[in-house]
């Protein structure tokens, strides 16, 4: 590669790159700069033509660690999160990015990775179906196993390279010089949310919506990914609504179906996650859900509550309202006799 050549990948591998290819590097151990570090996660792990246009203003090549293991695809779910923390458009309404990632034991990867930046180059040519584009990418290496690959960029902004080296401010001994964002990402950097940690007390801003909902979701990662595949799902209807197309019918159950999942009695993720949007009164997460799965309307917890009884507990008329247009009863009983008009007696 060019002297001056700068090479995008994860920071993981920023001391090789400078150390013993002696190229420059977007990021490495030492980058302290965790909105840096979260553009470079928005570049991998977002689409195809977001990560290109974030790249071409940044670098000239991009390194890709593969191979199987702990390699880039494997992390990759990290990096979306980090992405997200910063730029929290990356993931919307997914804090912990459980959209992002593989879907089973044999690395199907999620709608979200498939169309991701990562997932492109690390699958170039690997798995079927699945090449890099060739207007914005050429793989100009490969290492004997496939192990490390990198690919050049086309079409880098040299208006944007130019403009960093003449833009350059250094300290007075000229070791140390920040790096600044050329124009060309002002749009992006202007979605920017600068990250507040936990322990920042003299920021003088909080985020504490996102922290408390972030953690909400380690403590329950099957529940947090189900509402962003539901999340996920629901866009792609939308997307797909808007194209022309046949009118599809509304999903319906039949009678037997209903009684079939009403009858039912257990403990699930699905009643777990059903509880939270009832209690919390996120009628738009519920009528989502419907569309897609009418049958979640009838499901009943082992006590032999149900959606029903938990939205007259917490008096919350919208999702009551939504309910009883599904065709849900108000007077059948739980396990206690309780009926969910009782409930609201109490």
């Amino acid at each position: 590669t060019p002297e001056d050549a700068r090479i995008m990948a994860w920071w993981d591998y920023g001391y090789q790159i400078t150390g013993i290819a002696n190229r420059t590097t977007i990021a490495d151990g030492n980058t302290w700069n965790h909105e840096h570090i979260a553009l470079l996660g928005k570049a991998l792990t977002g689409s195809v033509e977001e990560g290109y246009q974030i790249a071409r203003h940044l670098a000239d090549y991009v390194l890709i660690w593969g191979g199987g293991g702990g390699d880039d695809l494997a992390k990759s779910p990290h990096l979306a999160r980090i992405a997200n923390s910063v730029y929290r458009d990356h993931c919307p309404g997914d804090v912990t990015c459980r959209a992002f990632g593989f879907v089973d034991r044999q690395g199907t990867p999620s709608p979200m990775m498939e169309r991701s930046f990562l997932f492109n180059l690390h699958s170039h040519k690997l798995r079927p179906g699945v090449e890099a584009d060739p207007t914005k990418f050429q793989e100009v290496y490969r290492t004997k196993y496939g192990k490390v690959r990198i690919f050049k960029i086309i079409g880098v902004s040299r208006q944007s390279k130019n403009w960093v080296e003449e833009n350059r401010k250094c300290d007075a001994g000229g070791w140390f010089c920040p790096g600044n964002y050329p124009p060309g990402l002002k749009e992006i950097l202007e979605k920017k949310k600068d990250f507040a940690q936990l322990e920042d007390f003299n920021r003088g801003t909080k985020d504490d919506d996102y922290q408390k909902e972030y953690f909400e979701n380690l403590n329950n990662p099957e529940l947090a990914k189900k509402r962003a595949r539901m999340n996920e799902k629901h866009e792609e209807e939308m997307k797909a609504a808007q194209k022309p197309a046949e009118t599809k019918e509304k999903k319906t159950l039949s009678d037997e179906e209903k009684i079939e999942i009403y009858s039912t009695w257990e403990d699930t993720a699905d009643t777990t996650l059903m509880w939270q949007i009832v209690t919390t009164n996120a009628v738009d997460d519920l009528k989502r859900w419907l569309d897609q799965d009418p049958g979640a309307a009838w499901l009943r917890s082992a006590d032999g509550r149900g959606p029903m009884w938990w939205a007259f507990e917490s008096k919350n008329q919208d999702i009551v309202s939504t309910l009883m247009m599904a065709g849900v009863p108000h007077t059948d009983k739980d396990k206690n006799g309780l009926s969910p008009v009782d409930l609201l007696k109490e």
